[in-house]
Order: C-alpha cells, then sequence, then structure tokens
C-alpha cells in the first residue's frame, strides 16, 4: 500500500495485479481512497505511516490481515485510519507539531545474547519523544477496527477497547531536534556499566549487582549534531491514553469523537460538548541527553537506522552521509558529495546452495545445517546526480550503482508486519519490501535486490557469485512449465537462430505421435516460423539495392496526378509556403530497422491472415516504416514488396492503413523528396489490384469502402501537405480504375470514337474532389496559422505565446459554421494584429499575402464582419483569463466597433456585457462604495476595464439606433464546407439576442462614465450610487432587454446638489490633468492612458449633465473658469463661446482677474507696484486686498494677458451691472501697470 499526502489531503493506493496495454500482467497501484483529513482549522499532515497488522487467523498465520494508516499532524494530533479512509483513533499526546512517526516490529534475535526488542510506535515533537506499546496499540486498533464494523452493521453494540499505553520524554540540553531514531531496549556489560558509572558519579559511584535495562534514543539536528539518549526501564510508568474513539453508525452516517476514555453510545446532544474539549496532555518525563557528537555548524536531517539495530545512516546540510556505531556512539565512516540524499538500508541472508528448499526451515536466520549469514548494505540516493548507490557495510566498497531520474523518492519503512511475536513469526514470509524507489517521471516503483555474495571479500565473491548463477541456472533448468515464447521475445537472439530453435522444435513435434503433441504448440510454431520467414524476406528486399529511376519531371507529376498545369503549378506554391512555416518534423526520426522481437510482438497469425495487434500510434509507423518505406523512397522493389506481403496473408486493408500512417507521419521526408509521389502512386495501384481490396460488385455509381477508408485516413490527419498529395493520387488511383471500367463496359457500344478527352464519372471521383478542396482549404488555413508576420517590440502576453493546435479537415467539418473564423481569429490574438490591417488585407492591399489567400478561399467564412465578430470574442475571452491584461478588453472593442453590421454589432456587444462584463462591473461599483467585493484587477486595469465597459454600452446605444436602418445579413458557407456540423457561431448567436431597453442601457452607460472618471481622475470621497436614487440604483445591473423602472419627473435637490459637486469635480480634474500634460511633454497623454483614444472630457462632462438634470451651463462656466485659474487663456477663449449666460460667467471671471492683480501689486515686492497701488481708487484697493490669489492654480501670468480678459469682462457685463465700474476701474488700474 502507498498513501501520498500533502496540505490537508490524502491519497490511499493500493497494489493489484492488471492487465497493462501490451497484455502483459504487472502490479499497478489504483486509488483506493482520496479525500480531506484535517479536522482541526489550519492543521497539515507532517508525516505519514502504514503499519501492516498482523492476522490472527491460523490459517494465515504470519501473513498481514489489513493495513492501519497512521497519520500525524502540525495540531499535534496523530491519527489512526483503516484503508478505507475511516478514523479509528485520534490522540492529541503533545501540543506541539508531530514532526516524524517510526515504528518497530518484532524481529527473531540473532544470536541468544542478544535482546528481544518489543514492538512500538514513536511520534517525535519538537521537543519531546512519545512512545506507545506495540502490544496496546496492536489489539487496541483491532478492537476499534471491529467496533467501526459493527457499529455499522447494527447501530448498537459496543466494545470497550483498552486504553493506550505510552511514555513520553521531554528531551533536553538539546536546541533543535529534526529526525530521531528510537534502538530499544539495550543491556550494558560490566564494563561499560561501571564505565558510565564512573563518568555520572564520579570516584565513589556505586553500582549494581544486576546491569540495568535501558531504552535508547538518538536525535539528530543541532547542538549537538547527534544527541544520544538513555531512559532507564521503571524510571517512568507508563501513561494510560485519554483516547478519541471513533465509530460509525449505520444510521447516522457519522463519526463521532470521544475526548477522554472509551466511551459507548451516547445521545447527540451529549457528543458534541465532548468533540469540542480538547483531551487532557501529560506532561513529559524529563530526560537529559547523556552525550553528543558536538559540532556546532553542521546540522542534522535524517537518521536511518539498520535493520540490526547497531547502525545508523545519518545526513547533514554540509552534504555528508555519516555512518554511526550507535552501540558505542562513533562516528565509523563519513561520505561526502551527497547533497539533498535519501538514505536506506538492505538487509540480506545468506543463500546455502546444498540445501534442498522442501526441506528448509522458514526462520528466516537459520536452518537445519547451521546458521545463514547476514549482510547489511546501505543504500544512497543522491538526488542531485540522479545516481543511486548500494554501499557494503562498515568498511566495504561501492558493490553497484545506477542511473535514476533526480525527482525521484527512496522509501524506506524499516518495520515489517506488527503483531507477530516468536511463535508466528516462524512461517513469516516477506510480505512488504524492505526498499523501493519511487520514480514520478515514468510512474513507476522500483526495488532492489542485493545478492549476499557482494558482501564477500573478493576471492570468496567470485566463487560466490559462479554459485550464484550455477543456482539460477538450474532453478531454470529444472523449471517445469517452460514458454517457447520467452524465447522469441529475446533481444539478443539473432534472427538464425530463432529461425533454427523455431524450426527444430516444430519438427521433433512432427515426428512426435498425434496422441502426445500439443496442437496448439504446433500451431504456435508454424505461425512464428512463418513471420519469421516473412520478417527474413522483408529485410532481404529492404537491403537489396536497385537501380533507381530517374526522377519524374514536374510534367509528368502533373500527368500522373490528372492536374493542369496552372492547377500543379498552384499545388506546388501551397506546398512551398506550408514547407516555409511547418518546419519541425511531427514523428521522431528513428532506424527504418525493426528488431525481430518487436516484429513478433506486433503482428499475430489467424486463419492463414495475419493481423496487427493493438498499438501506439509510432509502433504503428514503425511497422509500416519497415515494410513500405524503402519502397517510397524507390530504394526498394514496390512489385516484389507488395506480392511479398500478399502472400503471406495480410489483407489489402490492413496494408492500406500501414502505408497511409507512414506516410502521413512522414510529412516533413515526403516534401523533401518529390519522386515518393509517384512511387506511392504505383503502391496504392499495386494494392488496389489485390484479391478484396475492391470489391467485386463495385460500380461507378456507389461508394467503394476501399477508397472510403482512404478518405478517412486523409480527413483525420493533422499532417495536411501530406495528406492533400496522398488524396491527388488516390484520386488519380481512382479516375485510372474508373476509366478501365467503364473502357471495358462501353468498348462493344462506341467503337472507334475518341474517348481520351473523357473521364468517366463516378461517385468516388466526386467525394475525392470534394475532399481535395476540403484539404487545399485546410493547407492554406494550417499555413497562415504557423505564419509570423508582425514583428512586435512590445512586452507579449504569456497567453499570446501559447502554441496554436493543428487542424485537420475533421476538426473543421465538427467545429461549426464558425470553426474558419474561430481560428483565424486565434491567429490574429496570437500575432497583435490591428483591426485596421485585417481591413486593408480585405481590399487586397500589399498586406500579408497568406491573409489575401484565406480571404480568396474562404469569401464567407471569413467574411469582414463575421471575422472581426470573432476576433472581439477571442479578445475578450482571453481578457477575462488574465484581467490585468487590459489592452486585450481594449482591442475586443476596437475590434466590436469595426463590424459594419448594426444587428451583429448589437449582438455581440450585448454577449459580451452578459457574459464577461456586468458581474466584474458590479463588483467594481460596490468596492468603489466601499463595500467588500473581489473585483481581481489592478487600479490600471480598473482604469481600462471601466473606460472599455463605458465605450462598449455607447457602441451597444449606436448600434441599437444604427439596426433600425439595415437589414440583418445572410450567412453563407463554402459549398465545400455546407456539411460542417458542431456549436452555433458566434455571430448566429448574436443574431438570436433581443433587442435592448433603450432607456436602461443608458442609464447603466451613465454609472460607467461615472465610475471611469472617479478612477481615471482618482476623485476622492465619491460613492456613485448616492448620485441616483432608490429607482435608479434598483436598475442597475438588469438584464438589458428587460423593462425596468427607471427614475422619471423632478430628482431630490440634494441629489441634485450632490450630482453637481461631482461633475464640478470632474472639470475640475479634468482641467488640471490638461494642464500636466501639457507641462510634462515628453509624456503624451496616449502614452499614460492608452484606453483613452482621444475622449473630450469637458464634452462628455456636459453630456453627463443633461442625463443627471444638472444645468448644462454651470458645468460649462465652471470649465472656463478653471482653464483661466490654470493660466490657459487661449482656451478659455474658445470654450468661453459655449456658455450661454455670459454675463454670469463675466462676473466669475472678474473675481479672478481681481485675484490675479492683487497677486502682482501685493504680493510681488517692487517699488513701482506699491507706488501705483497708492494711486488706485480706495474702493479699488480695498478690494484687491480683500482678493485671495491662493484660489488661482496660476497666478503668475502676464498682465497683457490679465488685461486682455478684463476686457472680455467688460464687453458682457452690462453698464447697469453692480460690478461694471469695478470692472473700469481694474481696466485704468491694468493699463497703469501696463505703462
Amino acid at each position: 500500500m502507498c498513501v501520498l499526502a500533502w496540505g490537508g489531503g490524502a491519497i490511499y493506493s493500493c497494489a493489484k495485479w492488471k492487465h497493462s496495454d501490451k497484455g502483459k500482467e504487472e502490479m499497478q497501484y489504483a486509488v483506493g481512497w482520496s479525500g480531506s483529513l484535517n479536522v482541526e482549522e489550519g492543521e497539515c499532515v507532517s508525516s505519514v505511516l502504514c503499519i501492516p497488522l498482523a492476522s490472527q487467523k491460523r490459517s494465515s498465520t504470519g501473513r498481514p490481515d489489513w493495513t492501519c494508516i497512521v497519520v500525524g499532524f502540525t495540531s499535534g494530533y496523530v491519527r489512526f485510519y483503516t484503508e478505507s479512509g475511516v478514523l479509528l483513533l485520534a490522540q492529541l499526546l503533545n501540543e506541539d507539531p508531530v514532526l516524524q512517526l517510526k515504528c518497530r516490529t518484532y524481529e527473531i534475535p540473532r544470536h541468544p545474547g542478544v535482546t528481544e526488542q518489543n514492538e512500538e510506535l514513536s511520534i517525535l515533537y519538537p521537543a519531546a519523544i512519545v512512545t506507545i506499546d506495540g502490544f496496546s496499540l496492536f489489539q487496541s486498533l483491532r478492537a476499534c477496527r471491529n467496533q467501526v464494523a459493527r457499529a455499522a452493521a447494527s447501530g448498537n453494540e459496543n466494545v470497550q477497547p483498552p486504553p493506550l499505553a505510552y511514555k513520553k520524554w521531554g528531551l533536553q540540553d538539546v536546541d533543535i531536534i529534526v529526525d530521531h531514531a528510537s534502538i530499544g531496549i539495550m543491556t550494558l556489560s560490566p564494563f561499560d556499566q561501571m564505565k558510565t558509572a564512573s563518568n555520572i558519579g564520579g570516584y565513589y559511584a556505586a553500582i549494581k549487582n544486576s546491569p540495568p535495562a535501558m531504552s535508547q534514543y538518538v536525535t539528530v539536528g543541532s547542538n549537538p549534531f547527534t544527541g544520544f539518549f538513555f531512559a532507564l526501564e521503571g524510571s517512568s510508568q507508563p501513561l494510560l491514553s485519554h483516547v478519541a474513539l471513533a465509530v460509525a453508525s449505520k444510521l447516522t452516517s457519522a463519526l463521532f469523537n470521544a475526548a477522554s476514555g472509551w466511551l459507548g453510545w451516547k445521545s447527540k446532544h451529549e457528543e458534541e460538548p465532548a468533540q469540542k474539549q480538547k483531551p487532557k496532555v501529560e506532561p513529559a518525563t524529563p530526560l537529559a541527553v547523556r552525550f553528543g557528537l558536538p559540532d556546532s555548524r553542521r546540522h542534522g536531517e535524517r537518521i536511518c537506522l539498520s535493520p540490526c539495530n547497531t547502525l545508523a545512516a545519518v545526513t547533514d546540510g554540509f552534504g555528508r552521509v555519516i555512518l554511526l556505531d550507535v552501540t558505542r556512539g562513533l562516528a565509523v565512516r563519513m561520505w561526502k558529495g551527497y547533497r539533498d540524499a535519501e538514505v536506506g538500508w538492505i538487509q540480506t541472508v545468506e543463500d546455502l546452495h546444498e540445501r534442498e528448499t522442501e526441506k528448509m526451515d522458514f526462520s528466516p536466520f537459520g536452518n537445519a545445517q547451521g546458521p545463514s549469514r547476514v549482510a547489511q548494505f546501505l543504500v544512497i540516493y543522491a538526488a542531485r546526480r540522479g545516481i543511486l548507490e548500494v554501499w557494503s557495510t562498515q568498511q566495504g566498497p561501492r558493490v553497484g550503482a545506477f542511473n535514476v531520474g533526480k525527482c525521484c523518492r527512496l522509501l524506506y519503512p524499516g518495520y515489517k508486519i506488527m503483531g507477530l511475536n516468536n511463535v508466528t513469526s516462524q512461517g513469516w514470509q516477506p510480505q512488504t519490501y524492505q526498499i523501493c524507489l519511487v520514480d514520478p517521471v515514468s510512474g513507476s516503483v522500483k526495488t532492489i535486490h542485493v545478492p549476499f555474495h557482494l558482501a564477500l571479500s573478493d576471492k570468496k565473491s567470485e566463487r560466490a557469485k559462479d554459485m550464484h548463477l550455477v543456482k539460477k541456472l538450474n532453478a531454470l533448468l529444472k523449471a517445469k512449465t517452460s514458454d517457447p515464447g520467452s524465447i522469441l521475445t529475446s533481444e539478443r537472439v539473432p534472427l538464425s537462430s530463432l529461425t533454427n530453435i523455431t524450426q527444430t522444435l516444430m519438427d521433433n513435434l512432427n515426428k512426435q505421435e498425434l496422441e502426445c503433441v500439443d496442437e496448439g504448440l504446433l500451431q504456435f510454431c508454424a505461425n512464428k516460423l512463418k513471420l519469421l520467414h516473412l520478417y527474413e524476406l522483408v529485410s532481404k528486399l529492404n537491403s537489396q539495392s536497385i537501380q533507381k529511376d530517374t526522377p519524374p519531371s514536374d510534367n509528368d507529376l502533373a500527368k500522373l496526378l490528372r492536374l493542369e498545369e496552372r492547377d500543379f503549378r498552384r499545388l506546388e506554391t501551397l506546398l512551398e509556403n506550408y514547407k516555409k512555416e511547418n518546419t519541425q518534423s511531427t514523428v521522431d526520426e528513428k532506424d527504418d530497422s525493426l528488431s525481430v522481437k518487436m516484429f513478433l510482438e506486433y503482428l499475430e497469425y489467424e486463419k492463414d491472415m495475419i493481423n496487427v495487434k493493438n498499438m501506439e500510434d509510432g509502433e504503428y509507423v514503425a511497422l509500416g516504416s519497415f515494410f513500405f518505406w524503402k519502397c517510397l523512397c524507390g530504394e526498394s522493389s514496390i512489385e516484389e514488396m507488395c506480392r511479398a506481403l500478399e502472400s503471406a496473408g495480410f489483407s489489402p486493408q490492413i496494408l492500406l492503413s500501414l502505408l497511409l500512417n507512414l506516410w502521413l507521419s512522414k510529412e516533413k521526408d515526403i516534401l523533401d523528396k518529390p519522386d515518393s509521389v509517384s512511387c506511392l502512386h504505383t503502391m496504392l495501384s499495386l494494392l488496389s489490384k489485390m484479391k478484396v481490396a475492391i470489391d467485386e460488385s463495385w460500380d461507378t455509381q456507389s461508394i467503394s469502402p476501399w477508397w472510403q477508408q482512404m478518405r478517412t485516413a486523409c480527413v483525420q490527419s493533422e499532417n495536411n501537405a501530406a495528406a492533400l498529395l496522398s488524396a491527388h493520387v488516390g484520386h488519380s488511383v481512382t479516375a485510372q480504375i474508373v476509366d478501365s471500367v467503364t473502357e471495358k463496359k462501353f468498348s462493344q457500344i462506341i467503337v472507334g470514337s475518341d474517348t481520351e478527352s473523357w473521364e468517366a464519372l463516378s461517385l468516388d471521383t466526386e467525394y475525392w474532389k470534394l475532399l481535395l478542396k476540403q484539404l487545399e482549404d485546410c493547407l492554406i488555413l494550417q499555413t497562415l496559422l504557423h505564419s509570423k508576420v508582425s514583428r512586435r517590440t512590445k512586452r507579449v502576453s504569456s497567453l499570446q505565446t501559447e502554441p496554436l493546435g493543428r487542424l485537420s479537415v475533421k476538426k473543421l467539418l465538427e467545429a461549426g459554421k464558425g470553426g474558419i473564423a474561430d481560428t483565424v481569429a486565434k491567429w490574429v490574438f496570437k500575432q497583435g494584429f490591428s483591426p485596421l490591417v485585417l481591413n486593408l488585407a480585405q481590399h487586397k492591399t500589399n498586406m500579408d499575402l497568406l491573409l489575401q489567400l484565406a480571404y480568396q478561399q474562404f469569401p464567407c467564412s471569413l467574411e469582414v464582419d463575421v471575422l472581426h465578430a470573432h476576433c472581439c470574442w477571442e479578445y475578450v475571452v482571453q481578457w477575462n483569463k488574465d484581467p490585468e491584461e487590459a489592452c486585450f478588453l481594449i482591442r475586443s472593442i476596437d475590434h466590436l466597433r469595426c463590424i459594419v453590421n448594426a444587428h451583429v454589432q448589437h449582438g455581440i456587444a450585448l454577449m459580451m456585457w452578459n457574459t464577461f462584463i456586468v458581474k466584474r462591473l458590479s463588483s467594481a461599483t460596490y468596492l468603489m462604495e466601499k463595500v467588500s467585493a473581489d473585483v481581481g484587477m489592478g487600479d490600471t486595469a480598473m482604469t481600462a476595464f471601466l473606460g472599455c465597459c463605458s465605450d462598449l454600452l455607447q457602441t451597444l446605444l449606436e448600434a441599437d439606433v444604427s439596426s433600425d436602418e439595415m437589414q440583418a445579413p445572410v450567412l453563407d458557407t463554402e459549398d465545400a464546407w455546407v456539411s460542417v456540423e458542431g456549436p452555433v457561431s458566434i455571430v448566429e448567436l448574436a443574431l438570436e439576442q433581443k433587442r435592448i431597453h433603450y432607456p436602461l442601457a443608458e442609464h447603466q452607460f451613465v454609472l460607467c462614465t461615472i465610475l471611469y472618471a472617479i478612477m481615471r481622475f482618482s476623485l476622492k470621497s465619491v460613492k456613485p450610487l448616492s448620485l441616483f436614487d432608490s429607482k435608479g440604483k434598483n436598475a442597475f445591473f438588469k438584464d438589458l432587454t428587460s423593462i425596468q423602472l427607471l427614475p422619471s419627473g423632478d430628482m431630490d435637490p440634494n441629489v441634485l446638489s450632490l450630482r453637481q459637486h461631482f461633475l464640478v469635480k470632474v472639470v475640475s480634474a479634468v482641467v488640471q490633468t490638461l494642464c500636466s500634460s501639457q507641462k510634462a511633454k515628453e509624456v503624451s497623454e496616449e502614452e499614460l492612458f492608452p484606453f483613452e483614444k482621444g475622449k473630450n472630457w469637458p464634452t462628455l462632462a456636459v453630456d453627463l449633465a443633461q442625463y443627471l438634470q444638472v444645468s448644462e451651463d454651470v458645468v460649462k462656466r465652471h470649465y472656463v473658469c478653471e482653464l483661466y485659474s490654470y493660466g490657459m487663456d487661449h482656451l478659455g477663449e474658445e470654450a468661453y463661446l459655449q456658455v450661454a449666460d455670459k454675463e454670469v460667467l463675466a462676473s466669475q471671471l472678474l473675481i479672478l482677474a481681481g485675484q490675479r492683480l492683487a497677486f502682482a501689486l501685493l504680493h510681488v515686492q517692487t517699488k513701482d507696484g506699491t507706488e501705483l497701488l497708492a494711486r488706485l481708487p480706495p474702493t479699488l484697493c480695498t478690494w484687491l486686498k480683500a482678493m485671495n490669489h491662493r484660489e488661482l492654480q496660476n497666478a503668475e501670468v502676464p498682465i497683457a494677458v490679465t488685461a486682455k480678459l478684463i476686457s472680455k469682462v467688460m464687453e458682457h457685463l452690462p453698464e447697469n451691472h453692480g460690478q461694471y465700474n469695478l470692472a473700469l476701474n481694474l481696466t485704468e488700474a491694468v493699463e497703469a501697470i501696463s505703462q
């Protein structure tokens, strides 16, 4: 069993025997359960173990019954599950995250003096280690599993399993612990006992008569790098766990967790508080480190204990693997250069060759003739180098090295089956792997086996190796069942030997009596012998060199394919263009030779006919290449090859399939060899003349399955050039056969007449002509898709770099009426063309020739409105994938505006709005209203989005008006593509859309423009929805084709006041932006906001005022005042003309002129200014002093410009106006300053 866990989820996989694709039985991992394991909020899986539990049945003693999955979490919980994901136990023994789970199972002691080790599960925490007694755990898990089974069956039975017995040690005097190894119980020798007592207690230390038993733990981390801990047996009493028992109820189908003790069934209300309360966590018994390997700079990463419990391999942060003698606490060996290494162990038992298998004792370490020796091998997987090494320990050499991938994982459990003892383990047979390597690239699990003789010295090793090989050979020879097919599948046996072996076996079988002969074996040999002879014959034909014919001229090829010279030149041009743009090879270039092993695997005999087994495409091509490639290249005799294959028992249909697969896959080579076309023609003619190729009952008015098979292959192929050439050859051969049939039929009727210029008609030739047109269209499209026209210097999105798929006639026929336009739209998106380019190419200017050719080939499918509609949709779909790419949405709107027919434009715009825009716009609105909403865009992208929304609705409104003045278009399809099936095209969907409700769309447009203005000019403290009443708010984001209740009549004065204030802020921001852009001339407005496209914001503000029932003149006057405030008087004079109430504006500008004059006289300290101020009338002086020049955005304006402003004010102020005299005084003052 294999468990993969990540985050809070896991997948349980079980090994099962299954048939592979090639028909062989092999072990495969199948998903048994998958799901989420985390219960507490935020907890993740940190460690996993799969522990097989021994069966208690007498019939299966020593075998595993079921597997328990133990999972440690970052919350501190340890949970136990069945193979089906049912929770059995949940334990919280410490509140720190679980770092590591490790298990030790029972092993028979190798020598009489070795201490027998108990089973246990050890759990490592950052500062503590918990060990659970194996026997207690085994009994508890069995009881819990039985409890779950009974509860699921009846719902009322309950078993009280015993509590878990565990010990908890608090590890002290260590900075960091990352891994541990529980060595087990050890007993010191008297000398070691005295030495340890002296070290701890000094000279006067006393010792007991019997050495104490201790549990040893080794940790790795830092300070010390390796720590050794010894816990005296009996110094800490085992704790009884407060367990959480999970049981399944058939009635409620739920899992109940109890907090403390073993709980029976309770009511739902009694159970809930217990679930919420955390179990009591017992304190740890302090355990100080006895000694360690102090290396302050070295950080340990992993420790792996050997099966004999005497050695351990430790990996560290310096790329070293260190071998520890855990008994003495010493490092005995070090390997360098193994950064990120993973380690494991293999234990190999000596195999005594003289012993008979039937008489052997099943104990793993002993037999009737004496004890077997045991060897330990260290396995190191160096991930950085992708190499797996096997070393003999302690000081032995490297005995094996394998090149594996760099992404593998080495799995070493270090335990076997839990629940065995010294009796049940006697009959134990290995059921688990000692060690295995998981390769995620190939998806395989590999095991490692090391022969015992590799642990011996050189002299003994050679003899042991020879004995090992002799024994293997004896076993093979003594095997009762032998498969003759195994010899034939050998790659090393030459063809002649295989033929001789098979022939000899067949001769021997023929000599035997009929009753004794296995007919199946005889037939098997006969069939394989035929295949071997065929292989030999084909190899011979391929190796024979024949004199090549002179390559056919263009005229010869044209006649062969029955093409006019003009049509042949066109075909050549199309293929040449395709060749330039499609440079990649479609099939890996391999040697055309095929091994005997593969040949025999691919083919099989059935009733004197050869069948081809189900194979992958590459294998199918390899077989076809073996038969036909030399013939297609003109290097082998076509006639002899066809004769040999027909006589061998191949049906012409199989040969045609092999030939077409080869031809269509070798497109690049075929285009480089024009003479291969004539070879294909010859071969196809010969295959067509074979028996049962073309049915004898076939006439010209019916479809032949033979030619239909070939047409189907061409339709499905994505290699369009090869398919087109093969279709031309197929058409030519068909016409040739039809002509001969017709000539025989009518030779008696028409005698002596000139029939050379005639072409006999048949249904098949008409289908060929249709297919030739479709393949030619497909070739032109494929060439266009792989062409690179634009040379862009700007940043390219990753979405535009994704490769376009290859086309086939079948794909286009299944793509619906819009499939061709959709394909070209994807290419336009990839190239980043401007819509203008498409329009220019449509009108046959000197643009892209391939695009023009596509337009000529598809006048209906690529009609200008249809193509723009698909481009518009493609861009908005790609924008939806990455909303930060605002340029895609902008380009989509550009294509939408290029659609001429208003009906199509209206439908596409409405579909865009409903599918992609309205939800995001709603989120953006509520976000700006300070309500939490996720839009998924940054500020710049949001600004562009809102601008595009405004443009989209404006286009929709214009299209709705224009659609009354024109008719909906009639959508045509090219004759060759009338039979297309598939989804409805975008344009057809667009024409089916309902008409919008104009006032509702206009109402939505106003909101979009307001939102855009807020983002574009970074207006603060504006809540867009506050500018509308309740009716207006409710109408937003509704279906634009529906009738909604909209605001009518007089608006609330408070809302009108807010609207006017908003429009004034917009106008101020517009003028400020205009002034900033004029100052920073090096950065144009279009570069800052490419989506603006010359928007006239002052006009837009006036239009908004009209929609929002605000006085337009107020907005216009404010605009003029702002222009003069920024000192842009030349623009102010133009805007002045648009204002209706010029008297009020003149009064406002008079104050502005006064502020300028006050700044010039009072704040620019000059002697002349002071003297001039003294000569002014007192009322004017007082008025000027009251002016606040800080309200001006630009006070430093030349006095002559201010004089011009005052004269304009005088023009529009009547003489009876209250401020007329003040304006006169100002005029005189300005004239005085000017002098």
